[in-house]
């Protein structure tokens, strides 16, 4: 089962005072480079795994999608989701990502922020969400990059030279990564980036977009404590697509 740390008390207060938490997607950074890959959502089926408070599933029903399924495995993050949700159309489930099936051919998108680099059993999620798409449909998905995930002690550091430099180690060795944040004993799963394009490709995607996160000029202006980003990325964002 997926780790749920969201529904140990510590762990969900600290989450909920993130700016994206309060502010909703015009929180998260990398929101404009999500928003500019998706495909029109008039009249579309839509599921978001990992769709924590339900900002994006709100935010599709604002784009005109027919329906909305929001899947989390926090019973925290599901009530608060339903307490801002006042929709018939957006319907909320509690399902572990390991193990979730999926109706097949009945989604135009599906949707991931952030929630990919905790499942293990990664190449059984991509299997599902390509069977329940409809042929033409997209995967669009954001997930803490590689190098973000790879060190044994996240954390920056310096040089002799004051240069703010990002450990890197055993790059190579995928698997749980344990570290504290917000929380002592998160887990989260490290993996290549050719490994999540390999994963894609073997559940029969065929990859449109990738794109390593930076922050851009206006929001390092607006945010200046967002220009470390540029010395590694944070995040990358994916889309792929089930052409036949």
């Amino acid at each position: 089962m997926t780790q749920n740390i969201y529904d140990t008390d510590s762990f969900f207060e600290g989450y909920s005072q993130l700016p994206r938490s309060l502010k909703g997607l015009e929180g998260a950074p990398e929101w404009a480079s999500i928003k500019a890959l998706m495909p029109p959502l008039a009249n579309a089926n839509v599921a978001d795994l990992g769709c924590g408070f339900g900002w994006f599933c709100r935010w599709a029903r604002e784009q005109s999608a027919a329906s909305v399924l929001g899947v989390d495995v926090s019973q925290n993050m599901l009530s608060k989701a339903e307490e801002m949700t006042s929709d018939a159309h957006i319907q909320y489930a509690r399902e572990d990502l390991e193990t979730l099936s999926l109706p097949e051919n009945s989604y135009d998108l599906v949707y991931s922020s952030l929630t990919l680099h905790y499942i293990a059993n990664l190449q059984g999620l991509f299997e599902q969400a390509y069977k329940s798409l409809k042929p033409g449909g997209w995967l669009i998905f954001s997930a803490e990059h590689p190098i973000y995930t790879a060190p044994k002690r996240p954390g920056w550091a310096e040089d002799q030279h004051k240069n703010t430099l990002w450990p890197i180690n055993q790059y190579l060795v995928e698997g749980p990564r344990t570290t504290d944040w917000l929380a002592d004993g998160v887990v989260k799963q490290h993996r290549t980036l050719g490994t999540y394009l390999t994963m894609l490709i073997n559940a029969g995607f065929t990859l449109k977009h990738l794109e390593e996160w930076r922050p851009s000029a206006e929001q390092i202006e607006e945010c200046p404590e967002l220009k470390v980003e540029l010395e590694r990325p944070m995040f990358f964002i994916a889309a792929a697509q089930r052409v036949e």
